[in-house]
């Protein structure tokens, strides 16, 4: 894993050149998009590992949301589970919407009898429940909304989103601080305000803007088991 330091030679790419290397990895090269997720959540997880080492019975809230994303986030909290961490995972919107590799990593946590608590966006107690569920945590591990959103983040995930911000437990984003645009940098009307983010492929365009720092905290490159050229 390499740290993003501004000053250094990284490549940088944009949502759509993020879609694009997706698509030709598990349609061209053939990796399944399951593997790529594991990849993906298992180096967020030994990341999570080496942060937290010094910490007994380390405690970590999982936010996840109903995409890729989340799926993400299942793997990390399956690795973090064979790690002895007592994690808490929290679906945030409709569990019906999950499908594809996400859901292949749901339903592995299913298995394992792992506890995994569901929270609407409407939810009128949505602020309590989110403080609840993080109560404690020596990490939360925001996996709620992916490179892929362009609109801006109203209701329920807005809600959701400030009150992590006002929270004082650390803050590690999967890819990209919810809520922040991928190719300007720029919040989507309210954005995770990260300690750490962990991103994949390589830099996001967004990134590279000024204001993204206040968002992103320090920035890490992960790697999904393919590199760009």
């Amino acid at each position: 894993m390499k740290r993003y330091l501004p000053e250094k030679q990284h490549i940088v790419i944009t949502r759509d050149e993020a879609r694009a290397f997706d698509f030709n990895a598990i349609n061209t090269i053939g990796i399944p998009g399951v593997v790529l997720m594991e990849n993906a959540g298992r180096s967020c997880a030994e990341f999570v590992k080496e942060k937290l080492q010094g910490n007994a019975n380390p405690k970590v809230c999982i936010l996840c949301g109903t995409g890729n994303n989340g799926g993400d986030g299942y793997v990390i909290a399956r690795h973090l589970r064979n790690a002895k961490f007592q994690v808490t995972i929290v679906i945030c919107g409709d569990k019906d919407k999950i499908k594809g590799d996400a859901k292949i990593n749901l339903d592995i946590l299913t298995a394992l009898k792992q506890p995994v608590e569901q929270l609407a966006a409407d939810s009128s107690d949505i602020e309590q429940r989110i403080r609840e569920y993080c109560s404690n945590a020596d990490m939360i591990i925001d996996c709620l909304l992916g490179t892929g959103l362009t609109g801006m983040v109203k209701g329920g995930y807005k809600r959701i989103i400030e009150v992590i911000n006002s929270l004082e437990s650390t803050i590690l984003a999967v890819d990209i601080p919810s809520g922040l645009d991928c190719d300007t940098g720029e919040p989507l009307g309210t954005a995770i305000e990260a300690d750490y983010t962990i991103t994949f492929i390589a830099i996001k365009k967004g990134f590279t803007s000024e204001k993204a720092s206040k968002y992103t905290g320090e920035i890490y490159i992960a790697s999904i088991g393919i590199e760009p050229d």
